[in-house]
């Protein structure tokens, strides 16, 4: 992708951001209330496996992926990347409060929700490439439907659980402490199942799309 074209992408990302925030900003007007605005802090935490996956590509053209900034982009993307696919659980807050315009809400919604997730595809992309460059396409397409799967576990552990990205940093063992049983017994808990089946199954789906259409664009399909 030549540059200039990237700079574009990244001003639509940015436009699509800008726009969210302008139905929080009218919304908030209209309701005379702050309510929802979880969102923008949600569609910040988004961007940044964005931003990580940027950052990685970059050392990669001049360091070994197996460098310790190569590594350490690699594992912040990967902690951060649910944060963009999470906001898709964020549509259960509708029934939340009573609003002067549900429609209107479901709108700024899906607005804030469409954002995070290209903005989390894109990131998985830039990654889905690198991998390309160095491993055969099955293996690449291999861990990028295994780090959906824990993307989509992630969900389940942030919606359920109440647990955050940072927390596997700043408490493992608490983490763990929680998640331990629920690995060793999967089986005892069906709403972990349904939730990291169902996710996966839309993520996978709406990304091998994006994977297809690029390749389509690149005249490889």
């Amino acid at each position: 992708m030549k540059r200039s074209a990237r700079y574009q992408f990244l001003y639509a990302l940015i436009g699509s951001a800008a726009v969210s925030l302008v139905f929080f900003a009218v919304g908030a007007l209209r309701n005379h209330s702050f309510e929802f605005s979880y969102l923008v802090w949600n569609l910040g935490l988004a961007w940044l496996p964005l931003a990580f996956a940027l950052r990685l590509t970059a050392v990669l053209q001049r360091k070994l992926w197996s460098s310790w900034e190569g590594l350490a982009y690699s594992v912040l993307w990967l902690l951060f990347l649910p944060n963009s696919f999470y906001m898709i659980s964020d549509f259960i807050h509708l029934q939340d409060v009573m609003r002067v315009d549900l429609l209107y809400d479901v709108v700024m919604f899906t607005s804030f929700i469409y954002s995070g997730v290209v903005v989390g595809f894109s990131s998985l992309y830039l990654m889905h490439l690198q991998l390309q460059r160095r491993l055969s396409g099955r293996v690449a397409a291999g861990v990028m439907a295994l780090t959906l799967v824990s993307a989509s576990f992630a969900i389940y552990v942030g919606r359920d659980l109440r647990w955050n990205s940072w927390d596997v940093l700043t408490n493992p063992g608490g983490l763990l402490f929680d998640l331990s049983d629920r690995l060793l017994h999967p089986s005892a808990y069906p709403t972990m199942l349904v939730t990291v089946l169902s996710f996966s199954a839309l993520l996978g789906s709406m990304y091998a799309i994006v994977w297809r259409a690029s390749l389509l664009v690149r005249g490889r399909a």
